[in-house]
């Protein structure tokens, strides 16, 4: 099988429809997919792709393009960014069940932030020319995934409303 171009140096396991399973185990961990039926895992699965990233493996690049996020299946990810003087931050460690990159997804901007696999992870792909065949071919379902996306960002935005007054009062 020749190299990915998204994803070189990964392992393409397919289509996510034999992981339906496995994604549903792990959705307590987050919102996106919590109130996912195995079957619109199922339904779900063929718009997106499954990889395995090696250890080290560089999944999202800090600046770099991208019209995709990741849904973690299986494994752990360091999410870091880099500060004004260019050191290296991390910020969170995500595992199985967690989203990434659906900003930039969504926005079509650079990544905010690296995300690096820490061991052996397993994770679907779904690309933003997915998500318009999603809502032509299945919109309940894609109905539910943006739902969720904006509920998840507004979210995130609250927290670092919170965190900047907190900062700006002191």
């Amino acid at each position: 099988m020749p190299p990915d171009p998204l994803f070189p140096g990964f392992r393409s396991l397919g289509d996510a429809s034999p992981f339906a399973a496995q994604i549903r185990a792990v959705v307590p961990h987050n919102g996106l997919f919590d109130d996912f039926t195995e079957e619109d895992l199922r339904r779900l699965g063929p718009f997106m792709r499954v990889y395995v990233a090696p250890p080290q493996g560089v999944i999202i690049r800090e600046g770099d393009a991208g019209d995709f996020m990741l849904f973690i299946i299986d494994g752990l990810v360091d999410v870091t960014k880099e500060d004004r003087f260019g050191n290296v931050k991390r910020i969170a460690v995500v595992k199985g069940g967690q989203a990434l990159g659906e900003m930039s997804m969504i926005d079509g901007e650079a990544r905010f932030a690296s995300c690096t696999a820490i061991e052996e992870t397993t994770f679907a792909y779904l690309s933003r020319p997915s998500l318009q065949a999603l809502i032509t071919n299945e919109p309940r379902i894609a109905a539910k995934i943006l739902m969720k996306l904006v509920f998840m960002l507004s979210q995130r935005l609250r927290q670092t409303s919170s965190k900047l007054v907190n900062a700006i009062e002191k």
